[in-house]
């Protein structure tokens, strides 16, 4: 049987290779995004509380109409703008079906898309199983500013949509003002469809504040913006997420959703909706990870990895080049090997693998999982550049 690929290109992920080599070097692993600690008993109470109840069968298509009103709030309360629940938001299989599901239901053969890169690895593979081309702008070290200008000669007639990442995994770099009006300004101009994935929108530090897209008018009339339960609930494994978007492009999207998961896990949903009912205060969240993120810039000084700013996400850059002249992935391979510790290079957030001698670490980890990380890796202050 002959079998022609259509992701002829596409290899297992570098977040499935650096965990499997975490396993086998018995390492500290901070190299895939999830949380090594439990989440909040009480919401787990409640999953089990609703599988109890026989909430067990397919939960409607758009989502339980709890969650949906639960979301609304929570929106209006964030971005003082208030989503019809059943007519704008979808609950979704995770982040990345709502990311795949919405670029499926736009993009056909022919067209094109604009992302950022580095970038999460699910875009550009989800616009060529479409028939789609992907034009990539790249941001560089050290800053990872977007010229919007230098973006905006990537866009012509067959552009469709442009995705953008904010807070930005992995840079954990985050948009201004500035930023916002440029990105209004082109999706005016070439009448693009903007999808926002905004799973880390919580999670940002020092004072400042995430800006979705939801709070400009001329963006959520052509725009979907995508949010993680996982990510704020510390339960990445439930999968459970939803996008938001005008009525028009909330139906279309839906054509595609329900031929492909058609719903999301009922008890966990229902779970969620009365958790939120009590749980709202999501400010804490940045806090939260500003401590860890915090915990391991200092347990890292004097090793030689220089950390590049990180104001959202949990994710932190540090820069190599005093210790090692080695490739990203063969020192992110090493490290692991030698020291103990997993981490991701960047170079394959890249669709060239640009090299900038940088790699990505997960800080989503208990307190004393930070610090056996940190301990290891001060013996590279005394090791000779390799």
């Amino acid at each position: 049987m002959k079998i022609e690929s259509k992701m002829d290109k596409v290899t297992t992920s570098i977040f499935s290779v650096m965990s499997k080599l975490a396993l086998e070097c018995n390492a500290v692993n901070l190299s895939q995004g999830f949380p090594d600690y439990p989440a909040d008993p009480e919401l787990k109470d409640l999953v089990c509380k609703y599988i109890q109840r026989d909430h067990n069968q397919y939960a409607p298509m758009p989502g339980v109409p709890a969650l949906l009103t639960q979301i609304a709030d929570k929106i209006e309360r964030s971005y003082s703008w208030r989503p019809i629940a059943d007519s704008q938001i979808t609950v979704t299989t995770g982040a990345s079906q709502a990311i795949c599901s919405a670029i499926g239901m736009l993009i056909r053969p022919g067209d094109e898309a604009v992302i950022i890169e580095p970038a999460y690895d699910s875009y550009k593979p989800a616009v060529m199983m479409n028939g789609g081309k992907v034009n990539v702008y790249e941001m560089k070290a050290p800053d990872f500013k977007v010229d919007w200008e230098a973006l905006e000669a990537l866009v012509n007639d067959k552009t469709r949509m442009l995705i953008v990442n904010n807070p930005h995994n992995p840079t954990g770099t985050i948009f201004d003002e500035e930023d916002m009006k440029q990105i209004v300004r082109i999706c005016e101009k070439y009448d693009l469809i903007i999808l926002s994935d905004e799973v880390y929108e919580h999670l940002v530090f020092d004072e400042s504040k995430h800006l979705s897209i939801l709070q400009y008018p001329e963006l959520r009339s052509r725009g979907m913006a995508v949010f993680s339960f996982g990510k704020s609930l510390h339960a990445t494994g439930w999968k459970t997420g939803y996008i938001i978007a005008p009525k028009e492009l909330t139906s279309e999207f839906r054509k595609v959703h329900q031929f492909t998961v058609f719903c999301v896990n009922t008890p966990v949903q229902y779970a969620i909706a009365e958790y939120m009912t009590t749980h709202m205060d999501w400010s804490a969240l940045g806090k939260f990870f500003e401590s860890k993120r915090d915990l391991l810039y200092q347990g890292l000084q004097g090793t030689g990895l220089k950390p590049f700013r990180c104001e959202g996400t949990y994710f932190q850059l540090y820069d190599y080049s005093s210790i090692s002249d080695r490739k990203e992935e063969d020192f992110a391979v090493w490290l692991t090997r030698e020291y103990g510790v997993a981490t991701i290079p960047i170079s394959p957030f890249y669709s060239s693998d640009r090299e900038q001698s940088l790699i990505r670490v997960c800080f989503a980890k208990h307190d004393e999982t930070i610090r056996k990380a940190c301990e290891a890796l001060k013996q590279l202050k005394s090791a000779q550049k390799v």
